[in-house]
């Protein structure tokens, strides 16, 4: 990354859009300017049901960056559900142009240009390489191959493709806002460097995005991005139980989450009364017990974390993950979900403590994430937003252009 660039990252969830914008200061490290989200109910279970809606939305995130930061934003990176991504593996073989000078950064790039070249599956877009780990001649596993003196080095890489129809209706959607996209990044693959610590990014994980509407299943092999998909609950679908199962409005069900939020009732110290003020009934008010809350909790926590272990089972890919980090603001307010977790999976659950997680707010933590992921990226030469000037080139006729832009020439 070069010093001065400015990224803007933009998070559109199921209930809101958060924007962070970054730029990389002269330590080369990301300075957050400023941050912004706005409510939106334009996606319902991860699915786009009002393009007007989101537009809007995305409009005002970016209204309230640019008063903010008195920058004209006409670009971001945006974040992409698990569920529209397929991700392919690849590798190439690259000889190395000269073999006594060592290889060099365009024999990497060259290499990361050629590694794209997969058979597409109709409907599919390319919209990213994540190169994985570089293997030389002599059978040595590195992750920068840059000034080793290997004749030749073979590169593995994972091809990230999107859905065609989603990938246009976000065209559509940033269009209609006054933007251009970037590039698309799924939700775990940003949040990666960010909710996980040292030791879980060199181990086989599972990295579970809980989030209001949507939970966000990532798996990684070390370095390697394997697997991402999305389930379509979160913590609204237990506020939505409560409310049904007390006949009590939304709020007051909000409420009582996250006041007596456990996601097990075995853990129950004080079975103790609860007096409901917003019941339907032709009662000013109503009593209940905490374990008959809580009972409701448990049922939809049970429900997610049971789709997560059938979805990875059915993928052939649980025996693989070792460790399940929690995150996101569906559940880490819900006590024992952790366990919980843990007794579906049968895998170690823990909830994230990445070093950076406790630095930012819960409703920015993706956005940041993906600023992060972006500055982060190996062997780029800019990865700065488009901020000065506003072009109307097709996004996916452009992608690759796009991506060859990231890499040194």
């Amino acid at each position: 990354m070069a010093i001065g660039d400015i990224i803007v990252g933009l998070d559109i969830g199921t209930s809101k859009v958060s924007l962070v914008v970054g730029e990389v200061n002269n330590f080369n490290q990301i300075e957050i300017i400023c941050n912004a989200s706005h409510p939106c109910h334009g996606i319902k279970k991860s699915k786009i049901i009002d393009e007007d809606e989101v537009a809007l939305a995305v409009s005002k995130v970016i209204e309230e960056a640019q008063v903010e930061t008195e920058l004209k934003i006409n670009s971001s990176y945006v974040t992409i559900p698990g569920k529209y991504v397929t991700i392919v593996q690849n590798s190439i073989t690259k000889e190395a142009k000269d073999k006594y000078a060592g290889i060099s950064v365009k024999d990497v790039s060259s290499s990361i240009m050629q590694v794209k070249d997969v058979e597409l599956p109709e409907g599919k877009t390319i919209i990213d390489i994540v190169p994985d780990c570089f293997i030389l001649e002599d059978g040595k596993v590195v992750n920068d191959p840059v000034g080793n003196l290997s004749s030749n080095f073979t590169l593995n890489a994972q091809v990230l493709l999107a859905d065609k129809d989603y990938v246009k209706q976000l065209i559509n959607i940033f269009r209609k806002a006054g933007l251009d996209i970037d590039g698309l990044v799924p939700v775990t693959l940003a949040e990666r460097n960010v909710m996980l610590d040292n030791n879980e990014l060199n181990d086989n994980v599972m990295l579970l995005d809980i989030g209001a509407g949507n939970t966000e299943i990532g798996v990684f092999d070390g370095n390697g991005f394997i697997y991402t998909d999305t389930i379509p609950l979160g913590g609204d679908s237990i506020t939505s139980d409560i409310a049904l199962v007390l006949n009590i409005s939304e709020e007051e069900a909000e409420k009582l989450k996250k006041q007596y939020g456990l996601a097990m009732k075995s853990f129950i110290d004080n079975d103790n009364e609860i007096i409901l003020n917003t019941c339907r009934e032709d009662v000013k008010s109503k009593a209940i017990k905490s374990s008959e809350l809580i009972e409701i909790i448990e049922a939809r926590i049970e429900e997610i974390f049971s789709l997560v272990n059938k979805n990875i089972t059915m993928q052939g890919i649980k025996q693989r993950i070792n460790n399940v980090i929690l995150t996101g603001q569906g559940i880490t307010n819900i006590n024992k979900s952790d366990v919980a977790g843990k007794v579906i999976l049968n895998i170690p659950v823990k909830i994230s403590t990445g070093r950076l997680v406790s630095t930012v707010r819960q409703e920015y933590r993706t956005a940041y994430s993906l600023v992060r992921y972006i500055a982060a990226r190996p062997y780029t030469k800019t990865v700065s937003s488009n901020i000065d000037s506003n072009t109307q080139e097709s996004f996916l006729k452009t992608v690759i252009e796009r991506i060859k832009e990231f890499f040194y020439s």
